[in-house]
């Protein structure tokens, strides 16, 4: 029996309808890299689903490549790309001993530049995918002013940030308080110097590292937009948000958005899901979205 399932499944992996390759671009002096995946049979121009990975993380991480082949199982085609956080040609996770040296400002033209690619190469009806802190920057993308070619967006377990919880975020990690450090970095972005280094500070999840005075502000100064259950109503096209019942990492977007539904704002809860959504629970996140988009349609 084990025999015949093994070979069930390389005969399924065989079978799989698809053309994969990283692809390469040149934004601001550097590379930028990506996951193309085509369901074969199927060009740019049928419509594609662009995805963004969470706090830097990276697009081959587990819950990135999971969506990937579960959503090219079910006919829709996708790119998954890397932030480049200011490095060339950047894979994995973001190496935590630094220096941090990116921008939030540069994270959102890096989305719009992969926008402007695939409608270069005559993508049709573009569905942004964001996970975690990728899916509150792709709620801030679509309240903005996203390109025409960009239909829908889909937001998996973003974050839900309130007045304060960076404050107590920091504390419960790093056991130390944040106002002096965020003190010490607006105080230096304000005399221009937002590029200096500062050396020995805890950042996001990383301890004892070096970030960018610019940087440290980005990340920790408090922002109203951070919030995704708020953004999503300034929405310039229809959101679906897909929560984790047993979130622990964004505990309470799913109470949050139900506050911020409307006819261009859905919500789903998966009952049995964690944060990233792991083993049967993805097949159940992949199983919504394709619904959702060809129930939207192009």
């Amino acid at each position: 029996m084990l025999r015949l399932f093994s070979f069930a499944l390389f005969m399924a992996a065989l079978a799989l309808p698809v053309q994969a390759e990283e692809v390469k671009i040149k934004h601001q002096g550097l590379i930028l890299n990506a996951n193309l995946n085509i369901t074969a049979g199927k060009k740019l121009s049928d419509g594609i689903i662009l995805m963004l990975h969470g706090t830097l993380a990276h697009k081959d991480m587990e819950i990135m490549c999971a969506l990937q082949d579960l959503l090219l199982e079910r006919g829709l085609s996708n790119l998954a790309f890397n932030q480049s956080y200011a490095q060339n040609d950047r894979h994995g996770m973001n190496d935590c001993a630094g220096p941090h040296r990116h921008r939030v400002a540069e994270e959102f033209k890096e989305i719009a530049t992969w926008v402007a690619w695939l409608k270069k190469k005559g993508a049709g009806a573009i569905t942004v995918l964001g996970h975690s802190r990728g899916g509150n920057q792709m709620a801030r993308y679509v309240a903005a002013s996203p390109d025409p070619v960009v239909k829908r967006a889909v937001l998996v377990a973003p974050g839900a940030h309130e007045v304060g919880s960076q404050s107590r975020s920091y504390i419960n990690r790093y056991k130390k308080d944040l106002g002096p450090l965020l003190a010490k970095a607006k105080a230096l972005v304000k005399a221009g110097s937002g590029d200096t280094l500062m050396n020995d500070v805890d950042f996001v999840y990383c301890p004892k590292t070096k970030v960018a005075a610019a940087t440290f502000v980005d990340y920790y100064e408090p922002n109203p937009d951070l919030d995704t259950s708020t953004v999503v109503d300034r929405a310039k096209v229809p959101v679906l948000v897909v929560a984790a019942a047993n979130d622990r990492v964004s505990p309470k977007i799913a109470g949050k958005m139900k506050s911020h539904t409307s006819p261009n704002v859905r919500l789903v809860v998966i009952e049995e899901a964690g944060h990233f959504f792991r083993d049967l629970v993805a097949d159940e996140l992949a199983d919504i979205i394709q619904e959702y988009i060809g129930a939207v349609g192009s």
